[in-house]
Order: structure tokens, then sequence, then C-alpha cells
């Protein structure tokens, strides 16, 4: 339930969790239903806050967690759609279907934050055992014998001390809580930029998601909630002086020059362009004594490959699966960090790792070029490259030598039908 801003004392919570989005409200809701007590904090106070600068879209690997929250009921009924797409590359569109009598592609959704945020963070203050306290911003921890023991908060009514053997960060990239705990961190340049708007009345071919790989520059357009479409471009750094000289000029143009570009002179803009011209990638260790980092504070990746709400809601998940039994003292709290830490690592560990040199804005390597070729050519390639952008497969799958070979094939094939159909004028992979 939510507490008043005045309240002072420490109600013997079990865990202390800092940022009451995606991250931290869903750790919440299901620590709570495990039987933990939890204080979610969150520093604005205004219930219905979301974070505005965000791809609304989430990836299907986090499909189980809103279900497991009880979530997708009230998710489909604001009519967000299903987060499928086509991804163009200069071999032509992938564009994943089902397989002929297999099942439906797995899916999540695209749905603003503006709805999405509340709807969970209501949920978690409805939630027994959940106390969130709005209004709350740690300015620093409570440290005992080597370890982290609680927070101290600023509220409106003046400084508080919460005690609890757990504290959570789920306070994002900038993470406070790493910061106190002298948790590392590791930056990344993403050497590309950013912006973003909503439109209305922007019809997509197919209805469904596009995303631009124009190598190195990028772009994508996601039907959301409401009708609205977010359309956003990541070009490489070297056009920011252009774009910075004429923000809108530039993201229109950029956008009319995309192939099969969408109608966007016939759209109506409902916000802002906004954006960021330096979005790192973080990467932090996922825990310390008695702290525990989840979402964007433990990794954040590039904004570009849609993963972020995805992540936040799976390492929350990971983590009261992990921690749940231990916070109310029915086991080795440390013992679970670990378990928690390397389920995290293991994951995620891989799909940064791509992240992270993709964001240096270069052309396809070999290896992408092997495998989005193939991708644009045939049916379970183009599969298969569905459920690594689902991240439900990682790159030790994804790069498996099972597929390797079997995309070398796809496009030995095409090879050997395009020089009957045509003279060869330059080499393909």
């Amino acid at each position: 339930m939510t507490k008043p801003e005045s309240a002072e004392q420490d109600h013997g919570y079990d865990v202390v969790i800092s940022g009451a989005s995606l991250a931290g409200s869903a750790a919440a809701i299901l620590l709570a239903r495990r039987g933990v007590r939890v204080a979610l904090l969150e520093r604005r106070s205004d219930p219905d806050a979301y974070k505005v600068l965000c791809t609304h879209s989430i990836t299907a690997n986090a499909y189980p967690v809103l279900d497991e929250l009880g979530l997708i009921p009230a998710v489909e009924k604001t009519g967000a759609p299903h987060n499928d797409a086509r991804w163009h590359t200069r071999w032509g569109w992938i564009e994943p279907k089902a397989a002929p009598r297999g099942p439906e592609l797995p899916h999540a959704y695209n749905i603003r934050r503006s709805t999405l945020d509340p709807m969970i963070r209501s949920l978690a203050a409805r939630t027994p055992g959940v106390d969130l306290l709005l209004g709350h911003q740690v300015t620093g921890l409570v440290r005992e014998a080597g370890r982290t023991v609680g927070v101290r908060a600023s509220a409106p009514q003046g400084e508080r001390e919460i005690r609890a053997g757990l504290v959570v960060g789920a306070d994002g990239k900038d993470s406070a809580v790493a910061k106190y705990a002298g948790v590392p961190t590791q930056r990344h340049e993403n050497t590309r930029f950013g912006y973003l708007a909503h439109f209305r009345n922007l019809p997509l071919d197919g209805g469904i998601g596009q995303t631009w790989f124009l190598e190195p520059d990028m772009a994508y357009a996601f039907p959301n909630d409401d009708g609205v479409t977010v359309l956003a471009v990541l070009p490489d750094k070297k056009h920011l002086p252009a774009f910075r000289e004429d923000l809108e000029g530039s993201f229109l143009s950029f956008i009319r020059a995309l192939p099969e570009a969408p109608p966007i002179d016939g759209a109506e803009r409902i916000s802002k362009i906004i954006g960021t011209v330096d979005y790192p990638l973080i990467s932090r260790e996922p825990t310390a004594p008695g702290v525990a980092l989840i979402g964007d504070a433990a990794l954040t990746s590039d904004p570009l490959w849609g993963v972020g709400c995805g992540w936040a809601l799976q390492s929350a998940q990971w983590l009261a699966e992990a921690v749940a039994p231990a916070a109310t003292g029915r086991g080795d709290l440390d013992r679970s960090l670990a378990l928690y830490a390397r389920t995290h690592r293991r994951r995620l560990r891989g799909h940064q790792f791509l992240a992270v040199d993709y964001a240096k804005a270069r052309p396809f390597n070999p290896g992408e070029r092997l495998m989005f070729s193939a991708a644009a050519r045939d049916a379970s390639m183009a599969r298969h490259m569905h459920l690594f952008a689902s991240r439900l497969i990682g790159p030790m799958r994804f790069l498996s030598p099972v597929a390797l070979a079997k995309a070398t094939a796809v496009n030995i094939r095409h090879r050997g039908t395009a020089a009957s159909a045509r003279p060869r004028t330059h080499s393909e992979p």
C-alpha cells in the first residue's frame, strides 16, 4: 500500500528497493508474494510518473514475467499490439513468420511507459507486504561490519533511515545505490545518438514494427497502445552537428529517406522530438554485500535493441526467485545473492558483449553479414533471428555451428540461383 511521506517508523522490512519503475515494482510484487516485507521507495511523488526516454517495447523473453505478475489481461485491455517486427537490411527485409502448422511466434508487447509504469506501480501498491513510499530519495546507505543493512532517504517531511537485510538498486543507469555501495561501473562508448517522437495516424506495413539497419545508422517505428506509433532515429555521431542545427528538419528528413519509409508527412506528431546525444552502455556487478542491482542499475544496453524493459522485468524475477527464502531468514543471503549474480551474468553477459561491439557504429562484420543475409532469404533463418532478437536464445545458440552451417548453405544456394539468373557483378555473403 502507499504510505504517506511523513511516515517515520521502520516497519521491520526484509528488503528495501530504491526505484518504483518496471524493475523495482516487479521485484517488490514478486518478493512480497513470496512472504517478503518490502519498502518500495520512489523519489518522485507522482504515482503516475513514468520514464519518457524509452523504446516503449517489451521483448518476448519477458512475457513469462508479465504472466506471473498477472498483467497480461490489463496490458491486452490497453490495446497494446504484439511486438511483431520486420527488419530492413541491404539484402531486403527479414520478415519472421510462424512455420506452416507450427506455433505462433513468441511475442510480448509494445506499450508506452505512460501506460505501463503507473499500471505496475499501482499493482505493487496494492500487493500485501509492499509499502510504496513516494517522494523518498536514497541519500546514502547504512552499513555495519562491511555490509549494507539499510538506506537513508530524504522525503518532504525530512530524513529517515530504513533498515533491511537487503537493499535493491532499481534506480537506473546512474544508480545512486550502486554509487553509495562502491560498485565499480564499466562504461562503453555508444557512437550513435538517438531521437524519437510519437505520432498518430501513421500506418506501418503489415501493422507491425519496422527496424532499418542502414550500416551504421539505425531507425525504428513501433506501433503502440492507443494508436500511437513511436519513431526513432539512431545515426552515427558524425551526423550530430547537422542534427543540432535543425533537429526537426533533420529528424523528418532522416525518416523520409528510409527505404519504404513510413508516410510521416500525413501523420500527426503528438510529442516533442526528444533524445540523447550520449548514452553509454553500462555494466556493473549485480551484487555487493547486502546489495543487489536490477534493471538498468545492473546493466544498461544499447537502446537500439529495445531490450531494457524486458531485462528489467527478467532481472526482477531472477532476484525474487533467488533471494526470497533468505530474505525472510530461511537461508543464506550471501549464497542467494551469488546465485542471482551467476544467473544475471550467464543470461545477459553474452548479449551485452555483442551490443557493446555493435555500438561502435560500424557496418556488419562477416558473421553478421552471414546471419542477416540468410535471414532475409530463408524463412527458418528469419525465425531463428526472431528468437535471438526476442532474447529467447543467447549468442552461443544464435551462432551455433548448426546455425552457421545452415546460414552458409542458404547463401550458397542463393548465389547459385542468382548466378543462373544474372551476371555476377559483385561478391555477396
